[in-house]
C-alpha cells in the first residue's frame, strides 16, 4: 500500500491522498503496464542503426517528446517552449572561386600530364581528367558560421539538415534577453596618428608615399606645421629618447611634464572592439500526475544528458580514440499556441553548455512507487553559436526579433 518510498515516505503518503493523488497514479501506473510493450518498440527503434537520411540514433528515448502530457505539438494549448535537437555541423569558411577550362596556346608538353599535346587541346592530368583553372579576380569570400548553415537547402528545396528530436515544454516563468557588444576605450597621440597615415598612404600608393617621405627628409618639417611651443615639445621628445635609449626609462610625457608642463594628446576615445555570444538560462519544474508523464519525464532529462555529452566516435572501450566529436546543438522557440510567438525574442542555434536535475524540488526525498520522485527542478544553460548582426533583423524575425 505504500506509495512513496525513502525517509519521508509516511508523510509524503498522506499528502499524496489528501490532494487524491494515490488512486490515479496507481491507476495511471496500471495503464503504463498494459502499454509497455509500446513502450518497449520506442526504445528498441531507437537504439536501432538510424536510417541514411537520420544523423545518428536516438539514445533510448522517443523523437517527439512533451511535457506535461496535455500538451502536444498540434495542439493549441498555449504558450511553450519548442526545443529541437540536431547534429551539429561544422562553420564553412574560405575562399569560392569561378573555375574555367584552358586551351593549350601552342603544340608541346604538358606541364600537368607530361605528355604531348596540340595546339587549342584542353588541359588535362596525368589521368586524362580535364583540369578546371579559377578566374582571374573571380575570388569571394566565404564566411558561414555553423548557426548559419542549419538553414541551408538542398536539391529539393527542403531544409538539408533535420532535427533529431523535439521537446515541447511548459514557458519558464522567468524570460528576459541580454544583447551585449563590446566598447573600449582608446588613445593615439598626434605622432602616431601621423606615422599611421603615412602608412596607410605608402600601402596604398606607394609611389606616392616615397615621394612624401622624401620631400619631408629635404626639406624639414615647415615653421607651419609646428605652430606655436611645438617646435620645443618636440626637441624635448627628441632629447628624452635620445637618454632612453641609454638605459633610462622615461616617458614621453614626463619628459614633456618636467620641461614644458605639458603632456602628449592621447585622443583619447571609445571604439568597437567586439561581439558578445548570449547565454540563455532556463529552468523547469517536473511534478509527474501519472505514470506516463513520470515516464515522460525520464526521456526528456535523458535526452538532454545524451546530447549534450562530447562523442568518441569509436565503438571500443575506454576514452575513445585520438578525436573527439562536438555534441549535439539546439534550436529554440517560444511558441503561442501552435504558432510561433508574436511577441517574446528570437534564438539562434545554441549549445546546452551547462544542465543540473534536482531530484528533491520540494525539500524532503519523496518518491512514487515506481521509484519516480514526486518533484524536480531541471536546470538549462544555453549559449548561442554565433553573434547577432543588424542584418539577422529581416521581416521574416517576429516580435522583438533577436
Amino acid at each position: 500500500m505504500a506509495l512513496y518510498q525513502g525517509g519521508y515516505s509516511n508523510f509524503a503518503a498522506r499528502r499524496a491522498a489528501r490532494h487524491g493523488r494515490t488512486k490515479e497514479y496507481k491507476a495511471s501506473l496500471e495503464q503504463n503496464k498494459k502499454s509497455n510493450s509500446t513502450t518497449k518498440q520506442v526504445e528498441n527503434s531507437s537504439s536501432t542503426k538510424p536510417a541514411a537520411t537520420e544523423p545518428r540514433d536516438l539514445k533510448g528515448h522517443p523523437k517527439v517528446m512533451s511535457y506535461p502530457s496535455a500538451k502536444s505539438l498540434s495542439e493549441n494549448t498555449g504558450d511553450s517552449l519548442l526545443i529541437k535537437c540536431f547534429k551539429y555541423v561544422v562553420p564553412d569558411t574560405g575562399l569560392n572561386f569561378e573555375y574555367e577550362q584552358r586551351k593549350a596556346t601552342k603544340t608541346g608538353f604538358s606541364p600537368f600530364s607530361g605528355e604531348k599535346i596540340e595546339k587549342d587541346q584542353i588541359a588535362t592530368d596525368a589521368k586524362g581528367n580535364k583540369i578546371n583553372f579559377p578566374v582571374k579576380n573571380s575570388a569571394s569570400l566565404r564566411n558561414l558560421g555553423s548557426s548559419d548553415r542549419y538553414n541551408e537547402l538542398g536539391e529539393d528545396g527542403k531544409r538539408k539538415h533535420k532535427p533529431l528530436f523535439y521537446v515541447e515544454l511548459p514557458i519558464p516563468q522567468d524570460i528576459n534577453d541580454s544583447n551585449s557588444v563590446t566598447w573600449s576605450d582608446d588613445n593615439m597621440n598626434i605622432f602616431q596618428l601621423a606615422g599611421l597615415a603615412a602608412v596607410q598612404s605608402g600601402l596604398m600608393n606607394p609611389q606616392q608615399g616615397f615621394e612624401t617621405v622624401k620631400e619631408l627628409f629635404q626639406s624639414g618639417i615647415p615653421d607651419k606645421v609646428l605652430e606655436g611651443d611645438m617646435k620645443e615639445q618636440l626637441i624635448a621628445i627628441i632629447s628624452g629618447k635620445a637618454i632612453d635609449a641609454l638605459g633610462n626609462n622615461l616617458s614621453t610625457n614626463s619628459v614633456l611634464g618636467r620641461s614644458q608642463g605639458t603632456i602628449l594628446n592621447s585622443n583619447l576615445e571609445l571604439l568597437f572592439n567586439g561581439v558578445n555570444l548570449r547565454t540563455f538560462p532556463f529552468s523547469i519544474n517536473f511534478s509527474p500526475r501519472n505514470a506516463g508523464e513520470a515516464t515522460m519525464v525520464k526521456f526528456i532529462i535523458r535526452a538532454f544528458k545524451s546530447s549534450m555529452a562530447a562523442k568518441k566516435r569509436t565503438e571500443e572501450a575506454g576514452q575513445g580514440g585520438a578525436f573527439l566529436g562536438a555534441p549535439d546543438i539546439f534550436s529554440l522557440e517560444y511558441r503561442h499556441g501552435s504558432a510561433t510567438h508574436p511577441f517574446l525574442n528570437s534564438f539562434k542555434h545554441c549549445a546546452l553548455t551547462g544542465m543540473t536535475v534536482n531530484y528533491t524540488q520540494s525539500g524532503t526525498y519523496a518518491t512514487y512507487s515506481d521509484g519516480t520522485p514526486v518533484n524536480m527542478r531541471m536546470n538549462l544553460t544555453f549559449k548561442e553559436l554565433n553573434p547577432v548582426y543588424i542584418e539577422d533583423y529581416s521581416d521574416d524575425v517576429p516580435g522583438v526579433g533577436y
